[in-house]
């Protein structure tokens, strides 16, 4: 008969009893979020929205992790704002712009030739200007992690060239449904048809409209160069974005993870700039490779002229010396 040492009999029962315990223990809460935006796979949005997931799994230890949802797959700006403000959806990556109908205060970012480039929009919503905007969404049911991009807005369309203001007499066009850029379109002469994301494709391939302005970026990732022959680099609208989530979400959260959800949304940020940076250095020689004809030296002049009828107007709606503060910063 072989007798077991008794030092080690405390040993292993401890050992087993470890093991029974570890078992019985609840594995760590996963929470799961759903973050949806409406461009292809790959795209500026994508790409900000991926590297949003990926700090946000990092920075809790995978206690949050988030699912990206492209391309439309849960509906147009307007639904996925709309559900992220009824606390069906978690976060949306939108344009500015839906955004204003939900939160009347952030309109003003949408006015045409307000900003001058990149650098002065980067720094007017990275800056105080920029984040006190952010501040008034929690009053509509949303929170604003953080002003991204869409970029400079561009027209297309497969009728003629675009080279004066006069040229876009006549146009169909579809647009965002935003009041501030349509009553600038009109100055234009164009006839803006305000028509959800997800259907612009079609509509353009069917002739519904007869173009359609967005940012280098959009187009791009939208492959509309198969549906449209013109590019007019307009610039006529520097076009925002932002990263939305719900304040059910927002107010369970640890001091500690909101400071992780704000610094996810800051490398989000600074990722999408990049690929925004990207698009806008290659993309025309793309589309211009894919067949559009590309009008580089547009009559700027032209539609600044246009639009200031329209400026009388914004100026009473959010203010001259609101517009001119934004105008001025360096």
């Amino acid at each position: 008969m072989t007798i077991r040492p008794l030092a080690t009999r405390p040993l292993a029962l401890c050992i087993a009893l470890l093991g029974t315990g570890l078992a019985s223990l609840p594995a760590a809460a996963q929470t799961v979020l759903k973050l949806g935006h409406v461009l292809a796979k790959g795209s500026h949005y994508d790409v900000g929205a991926v590297k949003f997931c990926e700090e946000i799994d990092k920075g809790t230890a995978g206690r949050y992790k988030c699912q990206v949802y492209p391309a439309s797959a849960l509906g147009g700006e307007r639904e996925e704002i709309e559900a992220v403000q009824l606390g069906t959806q978690d976060l949306v990556l939108t344009s500015t712009g839906p955004v204003g109908n939900f939160v009347p205060e952030i309109k003003v970012v949408d006015v045409p030739f307000l900003f001058r480039d990149y650098d002065h929009a980067r720094k007017t919503l990275d800056g105080a200007i920029g984040q006190e905007m952010l501040t008034k969404f929690p009053a509509h049911g949303l929170v604003a992690l953080a002003w991204t991009e869409n970029g400079f807005r561009h027209m297309t369309n497969n009728k003629r060239a675009i080279v004066n203001a006069s040229d876009a007499a006549g146009l169909k066009m579809r647009t965002m449904e935003n009041k501030v850029h349509m009553e600038g379109y009109r100055t234009f002469g164009i006839l803006p048809t305000p028509m959800a994301f997800p259907e612009v494709f079609g509509a353009l391939q069917q002739g519904v409209v007869d173009g359609q302005e967005n940012p280098i970026p959009v187009i791009l990732a939208s492959k509309f160069s198969q549906v449209q022959k013109h590019l007019s680099l307009t610039g006529h609208v520097y076009s925002p974005a932002l990263l939305i989530t719900s304040p059910r979400i927002w107010n369970k959260l640890s001091d500690a993870d909101k400071k992780v959800f704000s610094d996810a949304a800051k490398a989000s940020v600074a990722a999408t700039r990049k690929k925004v940076n990207d698009d806008e250095a290659n993309g025309i020689a793309q589309l211009e490779k894919d067949g559009m004809q590309v009008v580089r030296n547009v009559n700027s002049a032209s539609f600044r002229d246009a639009t200031k009828p329209a400026y009388a107007n914004y100026a009473k709606e959010f203010g001259a010396d609101r517009i001119a503060a934004i105008q001025a910063i360096k």
